[in-house]
């Protein structure tokens, strides 16, 4: 893929991503061909603020588990009224990463079709 096209998808996306992952999905970017960027931007990927946010208000109910994909953690947080509000705090200060660590893995599931 061109560097331009990588250097306008990091810019633009590169907020979804762990910093630590943004050189390997540079170099995985520059792998690919250019028939990939339809596909790339094609992913949806979930923005931070608005995860924050639904832990914050509905995070006792397990709704940003839900929206990560882990039906089964969010269900075990439903039922338990989110670890009596333990497990609710706790998420309060991991949704970010574990947002932007599932774009990450979104955005790879992509590429490897």
């Amino acid at each position: 893929m061109e560097k331009q096209k990588i250097d306008q998808f990091i810019a633009s996306n590169g907020k979804y991503f762990p910093t630590s992952r943004v050189m390997a999905i540079r170099k995985k970017l520059e792998e690919m061909d250019d028939s990939y960027v339809p596909v790339i931007y094609s992913v949806d990927f979930k923005d931070v603020n608005t995860m924050v946010l639904l832990s914050i208000f509905l995070g006792y109910l397990g709704v940003d588990r839900f929206m990560l994909g882990e039906t089964a953690l969010g269900v075990l947080k439903l039922l338990t009224a989110g670890g009596c509000g333990i497990w609710t705090i706790v998420d309060w200060c991991i949704i970010t990463e574990k947002t932007k660590e599932y774009n990450y893995e979104q955005l790879m599931k992509a590429l490897m079709y």
